[in-house]
């Protein structure tokens, strides 16, 4: 009982402190909508500027990262994405949920445990048709060791206690109350290094 206790007080503790230190983010980060929780910034022009101002539809059409501009800008359900030419912002805004990233562009291995944190524009695979995320390469590396598996686990985990919650307190709670298949980034590297043998 004592150790309830004492992880209950860990997770109160860790919950105000996030919420203290970081009201903008999380604010950014929960529009409230059917998209949110999401990996946004607020910006000079936009409280909710999804993956940094990425170009989202340029992961399909180039293969890579390409910085928006506020030149090119669309709005979904209060969240703002920025393009790097009009036929982008057009393709988006014919089809937007072709473009939108999974997991609220936050890092797919981080969301494979629960945790909706991270997420760089520079780190991306494009699968099935789908734009996924990462915080980094060992994160990119750990989720393509078992890719199909790690999809599975982050839809469950998305679906079923992320999407629509606040990311800062989704975030403290799977920090304290780790799911039991979670692995430390040193765990991650070890297994990465392991399967290169």
């Amino acid at each position: 009982m004592a150790s309830r206790t004492r992880l209950f007080r860990i997770g109160f503790l860790l919950a105000a402190a996030l919420l203290l230190a970081g009201c903008g983010a999380m604010n950014a980060q929960n529009p409230g909508g059917k998209l949110s929780p999401i990996n946004a910034i607020a910006s000079e022009r936009e409280d909710h500027l999804m993956l940094f101002g990425a170009d989202v539809v340029a992961y399909f059409t180039e293969g890579r990262f390409v910085q928006g501009s506020a030149e090119y800008r669309s709005e979904i359900d209060g969240v703002d994405f920025h393009f790097a030419s009009a036929e982008h912002k057009g393709l988006f805004d014919a089809d937007p949920n072709a473009y939108i990233p999974q997991y609220g562009g936050y890092c797919t291995n981080g969301i494979v445990f629960g945790i909706p944190w991270g997420g760089n524009a520079e780190d991306f695979i494009v699968h099935d048709g789908r734009l996924y995320i990462f915080g980094g390469e060992t994160s990119k590396q750990a989720v393509l060791l078992d890719l199909e598996k790690n999809l599975a686990l982050a839809d469950r985990y998305w679906s079923e206690e992320v999407q629509g919650n606040n990311s800062f307190w989704q975030r403290g709670k799977r920090l304290v109350w780790r799911v039991p298949h979670y692995q430390t980034g040193e765990e991650q590297a070890a297994a990465i290094a392991a399967a290169r043998r």
